[in-house]
């Protein structure tokens, strides 16, 4: 049977821990508690947006890890990078999701798995890196076929009124991905980087 002081029930460490949580601090008053409060969850917000910022940029991206270098040369002769436009898309935009809270996750799942490849030097050299790159290839290939190529449609929109200025060849392709046939990954896996040769 429950003890009727001890709302949660125990007795010992638990029913003494349960008390000095419920109860007010004898030395903070409940405003100073919720004024730290704010400041620390604040404090973690602005830390997380620097964080996010600083990790996506192009620099980080092909400077941070040593076997990324090779991408980014790649990246730098690409259509992404340099245009008639003169609009760049940046490593983050085509491959960390745009929303919280997935941008977080992928980054930091994506981040672990990157510090780990990069100390165990499962890329650390470019022969390892080509070696490895059909495979990797293929991974960023599925998470676009799964995310229905999201972040490409971020610049990219497909409308039958945009569909009909394209060129001819181009048009049957992309209506197909209006019917929900087929995805931008389908056709562009060498857009920003050379594909693999298998």
């Amino acid at each position: 049977m429950a003890d009727q002081n001890n709302p949660a029930g125990g007795s010992g460490p638990r029913r003494g821990l349960w008390r000095r949580l419920a109860s007010p601090s004898a030395t903070w008053s409940v405003l100073a508690l919720v004024i730290v409060g704010l400041v620390i969850g604040a404090g973690g917000v602005i830390a997380t947006q620097v964080m996010v910022a600083m990790t996506g940029t192009n620099e980080f991206c092909g400077g941070a890890c040593h076997s990324m270098k090779w991408v980014a040369q790649e990246y730098r002769q690409s259509v992404h990078y340099a245009n008639r436009t003169g609009v760049q898309a940046e490593c983050h935009d085509c491959h960390i999701p745009h929303s919280y809270p997935q941008l977080l996750w992928y980054k930091a799942k994506a981040g672990t798995k990157d510090v780990i490849g990069e100390m165990s030097g499962v890329i650390s050299t470019e022969e390892k890196f080509n070696k490895a790159r059909t495979r990797m290839a293929k991974e960023v290939w599925a998470e676009f076929k799964e995310t229905n190529s999201a972040n490409c449609r971020t610049c990219h929109a497909f409308t039958p009124e945009i569909i009909a200025k394209q060129k001819e060849f181009a048009q049957p392709m992309h209506k197909m991905v209006l019917e929900k046939q087929g995805t931008c990954i389908d056709c562009h896996k060498g857009v920003a980087h050379t594909a693999p040769a298998e």
